[in-house]
C-alpha cells in the first residue's frame, strides 16, 4: 500500500498544484466583478470629548481632610450638588448590620476633584454623580430597568445593593424596579402633547432636522425632554401615553439622562438602541454633568448607526442567483486544501524508506526509556504520576514491539509517553531533560 501511494504521489501532487493555481487565479480575477450594494454611509457617531461638551460642573469640594472627618462622623455624607438617591432600607438590609460609610459627590467633577474624593479612604463606597464604586469594585447596571431608574430618577439602589454584596462577598436579591412608574395625569400630559403638536419639541433641547433625519429617515420625529423624576414616589410613565397620542410618528423621550424611543418598529429597535447606547456611554453619563442636548445628539448618532445596519426593517434588495457568487467563497478553501495535499504528497514521495520495520520506534523506545531512568531520581510528588504513566506506556510499547505491531500503533503510544515525560521535564526544570532536547542528542 505504501509503495502504491509513493508511485502515484509524484503526478498527483502536480495535479493538485495546478488546481490550486487555477482556483486562486479565478478568485482574484472575479474580484473585479463584485459590486457593493448599500443604502449609504452612516454619518459619524457623535463624540463625547473630555472637557468640550459641557460635562464639567462648577461644583467645589471640601478638603480631603474635611471629607474624611465628615465620613468618620456620619455614615452617609452628601456633598453640595449631589444628585444620587436610593432606598436606604434596601441598602441597610443588604449591609446586614455592617457599618457601611458612603460619600456622595455631585456629577461633573474634574479628574483632580474625582481623585480627591477617591482619597477619602475611610469611605467604603463613593458615589460620584450616579457612578457607584468602592475599593476595587465598581457597580454597573446591565438591565434596562436599572439603567432607567439610574438615569431617569438618579436612583442608585440596585448599584449600592450589588456593591455591598460584592464587598462582603455575599449574594442577595436585586431590588425590584416594578411599581415605580404610573400613568401620567391629564395635567401632566396635556402641556407636552400641545407643544409636540405645535412645534414637535418639548423641553430644553434643540436637535437639528438633519440629525433627526439621519437617525430616523423622516422629518416628522418628535422630541420631548423632561428633568429627572423624583424617586420618593411613583413617577409618570410618559412614554406609552405619548406614543398613544402620536401612534405613527417616531418619538424620543428624555427623562433626565435617560432616553427611550417610541413609535414605528419600537418592538424590534428600542431595546437594542437603548442597551447599546448605555452599555457604551454608561460610565461617562453617570459621572459627568452633560447637558441633555449633548446626550441627545450622541443618542441620535448611535441610532443612525443602528438604522444603517438594517435593524430598522430595511430588507436587502432582490438579487438573482449567481453561480459565480456562490462558488467564489469556496475557492480559497479549495486552494488551501490543494496546497496542503501537495505538501503531504511531496513529503510522502520524498521521505526515505525504512530499511527495517520497527527500527525507528525501537530507537525512540530506547531513548525515552533512558530519559525516564535519568529523571526518576529528580521527580517529586507533583511529577511522579506523569513519570509512572510514562514508564507504564513504555512497557506497553515493548510488548507491542515484541508482537511485531504496526509502526503506527507504536508511534501513537510513544507520543503519549513523550508527552508524559515532557511534563516531567518541565517540573524538574532541567532543559536537557525535555524529550525534544534529549532525543535530539541521541537520535541523529
Amino acid at each position: 500500500m505504501i509503495e502504491r501511494i509513493r508511485r502515484y504521489a509524484q503526478p498527483a501532487r502536480w495535479v493538485l498544484l495546478a488546481i490550486a493555481a487555477l482556483s486562486v487565479t479565478g478568485f482574484l480575477v472575479a474580484q473585479r466583478q463584485s459590486a457593493d450594494v448599500t443604502y449609504g454611509q452612516s454619518p459619524p457617531t457623535a463624540k463625547l470629548a473630555e472637557g468640550s461638551a459641557g460635562e464639567l460642573s462648577d461644583a467645589t469640594l471640601p478638603s480631603v481632610e474635611d471629607m474624611r472627618a465628615r465620613v468618620a462622623a456620619d455614615p452617609i455624607v452628601r456633598l453640595p450638588g449631589a444628585i444620587a438617591q436610593w432606598d436606604e432600607a434596601a441598602v441597610r438590609a443588604a449591609a446586614g448590620g455592617r457599618d457601611v460609610r458612603i460619600i456622595v459627590a455631585p456629577p461633573g467633577l474634574s479628574e483632580d476633584q474625582q481623585q480627591e474624593v477617591r482619597e477619602v479612604d475611610n469611605a467604603d463606597i463613593r458615589v460620584m454623580g450616579t457612578e457607584v464604586t468602592g475599593g476595587l469594585y465598581q457597580a454597573s447596571s446591565s438591565l434596562l430597568g436599572e439603567w432607567r431608574a439610574q438615569f431617569a430618577r438618579d436612583d442608585v439602589t440596585a448599584q449600592l445593593v450589588a456593591l455591598v454584596h460584592g464587598i462582603d462577598d455575599t449574594e442577595g436579591p436585586a431590588p425590584s424596579t416594578d411599581g415605580q412608574w404610573r400613568e401620567p395625569t391629564a395635567a401632566e400630559l396635556d402641556p407636552i402633547v400641545a407643544a409636540l403638536r405645535s412645534t414637535g419639541r418639548y423641553g430644553n433641547v434643540s436637535p437639528t432636522p438633519d440629525a433627526l433625519r439621519a437617525a430616523f429617515g423622516t422629518d416628522d420625529a418628535l422630541v420631548a425632554a423632561l428633568p429627572a423624576q423624583a424617586r420618593d414616589a411613583a413617577a409618570p410613565d410618559y412614554g406609552p401615553a405619548l406614543a398613544r397620542a402620536f401612534p405613527d410618528r417616531p418619538l424620543v423621550l428624555m427623562l433626565g439622562n435617560w432616553i427611550e424611543y417610541h413609535g414605528p418598529h419600537e418592538s424590534e429597535f428600542a431595546d437594542i438602541a437603548a442597551a447599546g447606547f448605555y452599555a457604551r456611554f454608561d460610565e461617562r453619563i453617570s459621572t459627568y454633568a452633560y447637558p441633555q442636548d449633548n446626550i441627545l445628539y450622541a443618542y441620535l448618532g448611535w441610532v443612525a448607526d443602528v438604522r444603517y445596519s438594517g435593524v430598522f426593517d430595511r430588507p436587502l434588495p432582490y438579487r438573482p442567483f449567481d453561480p459565480l457568487r456562490v462558488a467564489l467563497p469556496a475557492l480559497p478553501w479549495l486552494f488551501g486544501l490543494c496546497v496542503a495535499g501537495f505538501l503531504v504528497l511531496s513529503a510522502t514521495s520524498l521521505a526515505p524508506q525504512r530499511t527495517r520495520r520497527g527500527t525507528a520506534p525501537a530507537a525512540r523506545l530506547a531513548a525515552l526509556s533512558s530519559l525516564a531512568v535519568e529523571v526518576s531520581g529528580l521527580t517529586g510528588k507533583g511529577s511522579d504520576p506523569d513519570l509512572t504513566r510514562a514508564v507504564k506506556r513504555l512497557g506497553g510499547v515493548r510488548e507491542l514491539l515484541a508482537g511485531n505491531a504496526p509502526d503506527l500503533a507504536l508511534d501513537l503510544e510513544l507520543d503519549k509517553a513523550e508527552q508524559d515525560l515532557d511534563r516531567v521535564g518541565q517540573a524538574v526544570g532541567v532543559p536537557g531533560y525535555r524529550p525534544a532536547e534529549y532525543l535530539r542528542g541521541l537520535l541523529r
